[in-house]
């Protein structure tokens, strides 16, 4: 048995098909290829609008610079996620201000967010942790009670559902952020998304991956057909025809990739529900959940022995992993005051989390001996622990 990840990308031959018909033209870049990959992102997700950026960080950054996200502004997220999700508010001079999570589903824990809500909240940024979606309805009633703005965190979930409806749908949010890094449902290599019903924030995304410049809405007359005009402080943040080119043709298989991976779940699921070693992931009623993880929960007898697990693991060929080190942990931010112990539930999340393989090219003999190895692994830590 040769290594498994605990994700990869499924790429296909129709995939390098697309991406070589695009370097055969001479447009490789600032070609059509991205707006057609918007509009198939913005009809997928049931969106209005969509605009697609080089990563999900880009994408991050430019939906919170387009809800006017600023200096000395707060926004409120969860601690539990890459550090992009609130790095992207700190671009701007934001402060984040860090909410406990569920211990269950490792969502934010909508019950506490009002009581870190001040004069100084501009945003809500929920995380759809592993997939699986935060009760947006929750979420949205808050925001509109303040008058403050919702950012959906979407990058581990899109084909994933909230009651029903695709995520990415922006009915209970005013945009939805996507990746398409390769560990994530399509990818592009690197890549991302905002996806909105709002024409307003949609112009100035389209300016703020491109260096802030425009063509539309001059402030003063043209002077002919190559006249422009910056009118914020961009970035370049495009994505390129080869990119959106994979992502145009990965997004066709999305649906098949989602059922794969729930049906990995449900394998997994079956063999290890009520074991004594460790929790297996939750999914609400409300929700529908794209697994882009599978995250267990080590329990007490076992939860200090995490690290020799990990490498136990690792020496057998299987690639887990553990999302996340609570952001407010790391170096950086300690510098900038946050300390151990804001968030009890998220710091003892991490302690327990471990991510095992799951994506959609795990093949059914794969699954078994994940699910054997694993096994062992446990049984040969509570023989110690006897």
């Amino acid at each position: 048995m040769n290594s498994i990840p605990y994700s990869r990308q499924w790429i296909d031959e129709d995939d390098i098909k697309a991406v070589e018909s695009v370097l055969r033209t001479d447009l490789i870049t600032q070609g059509s290829k991205p707006q057609e990959f918007e509009r198939d992102l913005a009809g997928y997700c049931g969106g209005k609008y969509c605009v697609v950026f080089n990563s999900g960080t880009s994408a991050l950054h430019a939906a919170y610079f387009a809800c006017g996200l600023e200096r000395n502004d707060e926004f409120i997220t969860s601690p539990v996620s890459f550090v992009a999700s609130s790095n992207a508010g700190l671009y701007l001079g934001a402060q984040p201000v860090f909410v406990d999570v569920d211990g269950d589903t490792g969502n934010i824990d909508v019950s506490k967010i009002e009581e870190k809500i001040t004069e100084r909240t501009k945003l809500i940024v929920p995380i759809h942790y592993s997939g699986h979606p935060v009760d947006m309805e929750k979420i949205f009633n808050l925001a509109q009670k303040y008058g403050i703005s919702v950012i959906e965190d979407a990058c581990h979930a899109l084909g994933a559902r909230y009651k029903g409806d695709k995520i990415g749908q922006c009915n209970l949010s005013d945009m939805a952020v996507l990746s398409f890094h390769p560990v994530k449902h399509v990818t592009t290599g690197e890549g991302g998304a905002v996806v909105t019903n709002n024409e307003s924030y949609y112009q100035k995304l389209l300016m703020f991956r491109s260096h802030g410049v425009t063509k539309e809405n001059l402030m003063n007359k043209s002077e002919g057909d190559w006249y422009y005009e910056m009118h914020s402080l961009g970035y370049n943040y495009r994505m390129t025809d080869i990119q959106a080119a994979l992502g145009i043709s990965q997004l066709k298989k999305l649906d098949a990739f989602v059922e794969r991976r729930r049906r990995v779940a449900k394998a997994y699921n079956k063999v290890f529900k009520d074991n004594p070693y460790f929790d297996i992931p939750q999914e609400r009623n409300y929700a529908g959940s794209s697994y882009h993880l599978y995250p267990i929960r080590i329990m007490d007898p076992y939860k200090n022995r995490k690290k020799e697990i990990f490498a136990m693991l690792k020496a057998k060929k299987l690639g887990v992993q553990v999302h996340y080190i609570p952001i407010y942990l790391q170096p950086y931010y300690q510098g900038l005051g946050y300390r151990k112990g804001l968030c009890p539930k998220a710091e003892d999340f991490y302690k327990r989390e471990l991510s095992i393989p799951l994506y959609p090219a795990l093949s059914d003999e794969e699954v078994e001996y994940v699910v054997k190895t694993i096994s062992n692994v446990f049984n040969t830590l509570q023989e110690d622990v006897h």
